[in-house]
């Protein structure tokens, strides 16, 4: 058996958090997390990575929120001080399974438009041997039907994969799946977890 290893991109690979760009916005860190949570949602912002137009969305929003109409505006205009570089040991991971010709793949929730401009930013996001992007196929994390995709296109079995994702939600789904899983955060070091899943490292 070969074991191939399958990606989460978002704050796995790079560091994604839209309070870097809404510190420099609010003065007052409680509004702030108010709008987070009452305004651009994530799972408002989820919809954007199942396709939703962002045009569609923002004027939705500004309509129900006009007060918050630069912020809202911000959230795609602004998107790229969302984020705050790349996780660099994981990238590492990333490139060395390259150079000792272990297949990688990834499964990432994202709007289509800003995942090609995360990979135009990060070359390394163009160099994965197949992607499933949520935006592109109308679903994400953690319905199955993302996690099927990737292993009915790529022909992948999913006791031959192991999956790193920052989401316990996505890690559950996986390994109901039969995925070999690594949570990555919470101190939990990536390196490590593919070490005890028998990948070379180092």
């Amino acid at each position: 058996m070969s074991l191939k290893v399958v990606f989460d991109v978002g704050n796995v690979l790079v560091r994604w958090d839209p309070r870097n760009l809404y510190h420099k916005m609010f003065s007052d860190a409680a509004e702030m997390e108010w709008f987070l949570s009452h305004v651009c949602t994530g799972a408002w912002n989820l919809e954007q990575d199942r396709g939703r137009d962002w045009n569609e969305a923002i004027e939705e929003t500004v309509r129900a929120h006009p007060a918050y109409e630069a912020q809202i505006r911000a959230f795609r205009s602004r998107w790229h001080e969302m984020l705050a570089g790349v996780i660099e040991p994981n990238v590492r991971l990333l490139e060395g399974f390259k150079a000792r010709g272990v297949p990688v793949y990834a499964i990432t929730n994202f709007a289509g438009d800003t995942f090609a401009e995360a990979q135009e930013r990060f070359p390394f996001l163009k160099s994965f041997d197949g992607i499933v992007c949520s935006a592109h196929e109308k679903v994400c994390k953690p319905d199955p039907e993302i996690f099927f995709i990737l292993l009915q296109r790529y022909g992948l079995e999913a006791g031959d994969c192991v999956f790193i994702d920052d989401s316990d939600k996505n890690i559950a789904q996986a390994r109901a799946l039969g995925f070999r899983t690594i949570h990555y955060g919470l101190g939990i070091d990536a390196a490590l977890g593919f070490a005890q899943h028998g990948l070379p490292v180092g």
